[in-house]
Parts: structure tokens; C-alpha cells; sequence
């Protein structure tokens, strides 16, 4: 995530921040400048920039529609469009019922996960229309509550729809599962990059020139999923640790590539707010060289070493911060060379996806300015 500042007074503000603290100023992001606006109230629902306009700065903007209680969205829309909600608010196809005050609390904080990860995904010029934009290839959100004790809610996805069971917004219930599924790690964010990997190994490699490849690093996924579950969980693979990047990742490869993809936003996110922050560790190895937070550029053919020289030295700071906190490690995780490659792998898949290099299973509408291919 990038730092921010208030256009008006040049205060720090974050990502989430409807208002500057310092001077008053109203705020709202705004996804094709991948920043954070100041505004005043100008006409009924328009706001004014407060910043001098440039070219790209123009449009008239308003208010994502769910910008009121509970969710208390920030992103910005068109004001002379016809979509009232933000990019990231119309990706939910159903919501928790509101009578219930922690359900409110659970939709605003799923759609605050939900609004970083659109973030990225902006960022990297990936296209995720909505269902209602793109039924075939879009993603939709159902945020279900579990009523009924006989009637699971797995969180999950098929075809573009992520189910997401809206206890993993209650922190003391997320923490009972992590014990007990024995999980080192399980967060709100992580699950939501979890499943949008599932979806975009669909829009990325499912029938595309990838799909050899992908099969050499992770193999062949067209082994039975129940079955590989059924045995997962009966008898986990005990080596995991030299190949996956989690004991998850090794019961079937469609789960390593999810649990991979989260893993490289994990690190793209950390990478940029950390460079953002200007973070340099002096200390990084024993009388090594210092090592600079940088984001891996798209186009970097060396990833491997460059996250074996960056991320895995910061990730080792910030579990060091965590401890010195009295927390668990941020980042409980160890990076094996296979796991490199499978990271370097969906690098290079997204770089020739946003590049059209390799077409991406979208409607064309979908990717402005680029071929698309459906399937």
C-alpha cells in the first residue's frame, strides 16, 4: 500500500480515512489515480477537489453509495455515471442481514479487506468486473451468516463466486478456527486473496498457453479435488515444508496456486508499503549489505532473488517487530526454491495478462483497450 497525504494541508492519511484529521478535509479514493483526494461539498451529491486539477483530474466525482454506515466506503465513482456503487462495493452480490449489530460490524469490515485487495488488483491492471457487468467472467461476493448448526457456510469459490461465511470478520472466532484447523496464520485479507486466486487461475490459466506450465510447477489439476481433501485431512503430507508454502497448499494443486497467489500479494503489498515508508534495513544480514524496500517491477525477470534479497530480510523484521510487540509472527511462513518458482511463475503470468501478451479469459469489454479472449 502506498502513503498518503492530504491534499490540502499535506497530513499524513491512510487508506481507510474519510476525513483529515488535521484540517477537516473530506477524503475519498480515487481507483484511476490509485490515490487518496481532498474534496469540500460542491453540488447536492458532487464533490470539489481541493488540489489544483490537472488533465486526469477533471471528472466530477461523488461518493461511493455504501460511503454511509455500516460499510463507510471511501472510494470515489463518476458523478455523471450511472453506477452508484465503487468498483469494489458492486462485487458483493449479497450481504449478512443488518437487523443483527454485529453483522453491521462484520459487512464494514469484510468490505474494508475487500476494498485492499481491490486496491492491488487496480494496481496491477487486473481486470474484476462484477457478475452484473460480466455474468460468464465476473466475480461476485455473497457474505453469508450460518443460521442454521445443520447448514455449513464454507467460505470458497465456484465459477466467479466467492463465498465468504461472515464469522471470519468476528476476530475471536477467526482465532478459535485458526487453533483449531492449527493454521499459523489466518486474517480476513488472507482469505480474500486466497479465494480471488482461485478465480484468477480461471481468468489466467484454465485453457490458455499457460496451462503446461502450470502443471509442471504445481501439477495436474484435473486429480480428483474431493478426493485429494478426503486424504488431506485424514493424513496430511508430513514433507510438505520442502515444496508448498503451506501444509494446505500440498492437498491438491489448484489450493497451491490459491495459497500461492495470496502469498505474492502478500509480499507485493508489504513490498510497496515498505518502500513507500522508505524502509531500509541496515541490519538486514550480518555484515551484509543493506538491504531497500522496492516493489518487484512488473517486468523484473528476476524474481526469485529479488525475493530472497527484499521480502524474505523485511519479513523477518516485521515477525522481529511482532515479537518485540508480544504478537505472533505477521508472517509465519518459510519460502522453499520450488515456492520461489511458483511465485516467479504467477509474476510472469500477470505481467503478460495485463500486457496481452497471453489473453486473459475476459469478455473484451472487460479490458479496455486490450484483446480478450473468452472461454
Amino acid at each position: 500500500m502506498k502513503t498518503f497525504s492530504c491534499e490540502r494541508c499535506q497530513a499524513r492519511v491512510f487508506f481507510e480515512n474519510v476525513r483529515c484529521e488535521a484540517c477537516n478535509a473530506q477524503l475519498g479514493f480515487i481507483p484511476s489515480e490509485l490515490t487518496i483526494g481532498s474534496f469540500e461539498a460542491h453540488e447536492a451529491a458532487v464533490l470539489r477537489r481541493l488540489a489544483p486539477a490537472t488533465q486526469s483530474q477533471r471528472g466530477r466525482l461523488r461518493r461511493c453509495a455504501n460511503h454511509v454506515a455500516p460499510v463507510i466506503c471511501n472510494w470515489m465513482v463518476d458523478a455523471d455515471g450511472a453506477e452508484p456503487l465503487c468498483q469494489s462495493c458492486r462485487t458483493t452480490r449479497q450481504r449478512p442481514a443488518l437487523n443483527k449489530t454485529e453483522n453491521r460490524g462484520y459487512w464494514r469490515r469484510i468490505e474494508g479487506a475487500k476494498r485492499q485487495l481491490a486496491y492491488s488488483l487496480t494496481s496491477w491492471r487486473l481486470p474484476f468486473p462484477s457478475k452484473a457487468e460480466d455474468p460468464k467472467h465476473g466475480v461476485a461476493f455473497d457474505l453469508l451468516e450460518q443460521t442454521d448448526p445443520a447448514k455449513r457456510v464454507l467460505t470458497g469459490h465456484d465459477a466467479g463466486v466467492i463465498t465468504l461465511n461472515i464469522s471470519e470478520a468476528d476476530d475471536a472466532r477467526r482465532e478459535q478456527m485458526r487453533a483449531q484447523m492449527r493454521e499459523p496464520y489466518r486474517t480476513l485479507l488472507g482469505h480474500l486473496r486466497h479465494e480471488i486466486g482461485h478465480y484468477y487461475w480461471d481468468r489466467l490459466i484454465r485453457s490458455t498457453p499457460w496451462i503446461d506450465d502450470y502443471r509442471r510447477l504445481f501439477g495436474d489439476e484435473r486429480a480428483d479435488y474431493a478426493q485429494a481433501l478426503k486424504r488431506h485431512y485424514a493424513t496430511p503430507l508430513a514433507s510438505w515444508q520442502a515444496r508448498f508454502v503451506s501444509v494446505y497448499a500440498s492437498c491438491h494443486p489448484w489450493e497451491d496456486w490459491a495459497e500461492c497467489w495470496a502469498h505474492y500479494m502478500h509480499l507485493q503489498d508489504g513490498l510497496e508499503t515498505a518502500a513507500s515508508w522508505g524502509l531500509q534495513l541496515n541490519a538486514a544480514v550480518p555484515r551484509g549489505t543493506p538491504v531497500r524496500a522496492k516493489v518487484i517491477a512488473a517486468d523484473a525477470t528476476d524474481v526469485q532473488t529479488r525475493i530472497v534479497r527484499s521480502w524474505l530480510p523485511i519479513s523477518q523484521f516485521i515477525n522481529a517487530m511482532s515479537r518485540s510487540l508480544g504478537a505472533r509472527d505477521s508472517y509465519p511462513f518459510v519460502v522453499p526454491p520450488p515456492v520461489l518458482d511458483k511465485l516467479a511463475f504467477i509474476h510472469q503470468v500477470i505481467d503478460a495478462g495485463v500486457r496481452s501478451a497471453v489473453p486473459m479469459n475476459f469478455a473484451s469489454a472487460a479490458v479496455p483497450g486490450k484483446i480478450a479472449q473468452g472461454a
